[in-house]
């Protein structure tokens, strides 16, 4: 079973910095996608930055060149660094993956969502 497992949430201070990380366990080899989104309270999910296998990568323009995504050599982690966080930063930060659509459904996987306040 593929399973995507967020880390590195929390609490964190205006003006500060944060990385997440995301596992993938039971990872296939068709991935051609990492991704993270977030949600804030009452608000739609965002696409907040996305890297492909050709390590192409793309943020979303609100972000503002205050994110990076990262992945590791095996592509089964990637990774998020957000700096100068604000308080408008804070929601549900989301893990997620895409899949070549070969073979059975599903193509996509999703975490289960991380917590991150900005906050003082």
């Amino acid at each position: 079973q593929v399973q995507l497992v967020e880390s590195g949430g929390g609490l964190v201070q205006p003006g500060g910095s944060l990385r997440l990380s995301c596992a993938v366990s039971g990872s296939p080899d068709d991935i051609f996608a990492m991704a993270w989104y977030r949600q804030a309270p009452g608000k739609e999910r965002e696409l907040v930055a996305r890297i492909t296998i050709g390590d192409k990568t793309k943020y979303a323009d609100s972000m503002e060149g205050r994110v990076i995504i990262s992945r590791n050599s095996a592509k089964n982690i990637s990774y998020l660094d957000i700096s100068n966080l604000s308080p408008e930063d804070t929601a549900v930060y989301y893990c997620h993956v895409d899949r070549i659509p070969s073979g059975p459904p599903p193509y996509d996987y999703w975490g289960s969502g991380m917590q991150v306040t900005v906050s003082t």
